[in-house]
């Protein structure tokens, strides 16, 4: 393979810039996933070496905050199996169906979830302890289901979505991050093992960029647990901005 060594270097740049605003709030597919995409890399190669360089992202994120005490895998540890096999079957879904196809539902859907979140102004600054019935167990875990598919079949935004559901559920916004990696690390590893299946993956840029992002996501999460919910809840709403204006551009201009 002939390497552009500029290419690399920015791709280098741009995914330690990518796994630390992912390890806050999570939306790095947005930046790592077109940068894959811009040196040339067909789109189902693009999404499986992205998977690979986030599955260590978020494995160093998840640990960093494991070690602070904000993931707490007795109350998401029953999910976890139902994320994994989302993931699993839209990763194999992704060389059947072009992924473009969902675009203009995950712009909807972040539309939603900003909407929202300013809206309830003191949402997910306190954990709060919610009863959840049969048929909202249900309707959730088909919802973490889903999101897990979205994430094997395309990804950015995903960790978005995982710390809305969370904190629909009762999270604060620590607490939510910090299982959010958690669910995040389980989809990119179910979704790299299908690619692997698939021989889809590129090693040279995924391990390239998995072992700058080791970095990006231990300053990410550290700054994350030292800000406190107040600056992750505006954190989580600027990102969450970044990524409607980014999707936004990209649909309507092609």
């Amino acid at each position: 393979m002939d390497i552009d060594f500029l290419s690399l270097a920015l791709l280098l740049l741009v995914s330690f810039i990518a796994s630390f605003l992912n390890a806050i709030v999570g939306g790095g597919g947005l930046i790592s996933l077109p940068a894959l995409l811009a040196i040339g890399l067909p789109p189902s190669t693009a999404i499986a070496t992205n998977k690979l360089a986030n599955t260590i992202s978020n494995g160093t994120s998840m640990l960093t905050f494991l070690r602070a005490g904000k993931v707490d895998f007795k109350k998401i540890g029953k999910i976890l199996p139902f994320i994994f096999l989302g993931s699993l079957l839209g990763a194999y879904t992704v060389h059947l169906v072009s992924p473009a196809i969902l675009k203009p539902l995950m712009l909807v859907m972040l539309v939603l979830v900003t909407a929202y979140t300013i809206w309830k102004k003191d949402w997910g600054q306190q954990p709060q302890q919610r009863v959840l019935h049969t048929a909202k167990k249900i309707a959730y875990m088909g919802a973490f289901t889903a999101i897990g598919f979205y994430d094997g079949f395309f990804g950015p935004g995903t960790g978005s979505f995982f710390i809305f559901l969370l904190l629909m559920m009762g999270h604060d916004f620590l607490q939510a991050a910090g299982n959010a990696k958690a669910f995040n690390f389980t989809s990119n590893l179910a979704a790299l093992m299908m690619f692997l299946y698939l021989g889809e993956v590129n090693f040279l840029y995924g391990f390239s960029m998995g072992f700058v992002m080791i970095f990006g996501a231990i300053l990410g999460s550290k700054f994350a647990l030292k800000g406190g919910t107040k600056m992750m809840r505006v954190i989580f709403i600027m990102m969450t901005c970044i990524l409607i204006v980014k999707n936004a551009w990209d649909y309507f201009s092609h």
